[in-house]
């Protein structure tokens, strides 16, 4: 049996149907029990427990070969990131109590950078499960390929992409969620001792300028990237309710700068299967042409 939080997600949701397709168990972890009704329909069992309850997540951990963690993102964390530490000493806490023969924690690439940025959650709660015995690994991925479906509609409606990501022609590391999850769910069937980090990105890195160029390709209009001036971002995501923007905007920094990268470097980084092209369709597809 695999337990299985996020199963409602993307990358959660690929975890389970991996394993599934295995004809591995799975336990479904879910703070509603209603969300999870699909995926009793589908063969699995389902534990209600959320991530800031200790004996509700030691329960749903309880007896099984692994457990695969997600925790939800929080783009507008308080400073100091708080919330980060609170979920690590919970998770710690119930896993230590479950004892599972493993874990893959769904962390990501940069957790070892030591500049302040939004990425440091990571970086907090890996430090405090490193502190745990039982075997680990630290599934760090690349930038979420999915994050283009806010592209979509600039694209379709003006033919132009505010980028965030600068230079316009400066690869960057990507992955699909699909190979994420195909990726944790081969590494929950794995043995190991201790800890160990494993990254992810996709074959070729790309640039802003040739996701542009794809959306052209595949809306059959001109697409193009303009960046978002550095200078204009503290007002404008606090204009879009953000209270302390300042670790968003240094995760940004990071990835234009080289500085959030693997720290194994792109030769030691596995690679995923799903090329860009196939999920910018996949999201042009799924909100309409």
């Amino acid at each position: 049996m695999f337990a299985i939080t996020g199963i409602t997600g993307n990358v959660g949701g690929e975890v389970a149907r991996t394993l599934l397709a295995a004809k591995q168990p799975v336990r479904a972890v879910v703070r509603d029990l209603r969300k999870g009704a699909d995926w009793a329909e589908r063969g699995c069992t389902l534990a209600r427990a959320d991530l800031a309850d200790t004996s509700a997540l030691a329960a749903a951990f309880q007896g099984v070969k692994g457990v695969f963690v997600l925790v939800p993102p929080n783009f507008d964390p308080a400073p100091g990131f708080p919330e980060a530490q609170a979920t690590a000493d919970t998770l710690r806490a119930a896993l230590e109590q479950a004892r599972p023969d493993r874990v893959v924690y769904l962390s990501t690439i940069g957790a070892q950078a030591t500049q302040s940025n939004l990425l440091n959650q990571h970086t907090i709660i890996e430090q405090v499960l490193r502190k745990s015995p039982i075997p680990i690994t630290f599934l760090r991925p690349a930038w979420f390929m999915e994050n283009s479906s806010w592209d979509v509609a600039p694209a379709r409606e003006r033919g132009v992409i505010p980028s965030f990501l600068q230079p316009l022609d400066k690869p960057v590391p990507m992955v699909a969620t699909s190979d994420i999850g195909r990726v944790a769910a081969e590494l929950l069937q794995e043995t190991w001792k201790g800890h160990r980090v494993v990254e992810l990105e996709s074959t070729k890195r790309v640039t802003p300028n040739e996701i542009a160029a794809i959306f052209a390709d595949l809306l059959g209009t001109p697409v193009t990237m303009q960046a978002v001036p550095r200078e204009s971002w503290e007002s404008l995501f606090k204009s879009q309710g953000m209270k302390n923007p300042t670790p968003r905007i240094r995760m940004l920094d990071g990835f234009n700068e080289g500085w959030i990268e693997f720290e194994s470097g792109q030769a030691g980084s596995r690679k995923g299967k799903v090329a860009l092209k196939t999920v910018l369709r996949s999201l042009v597809e799924r909100q309409g042409k």
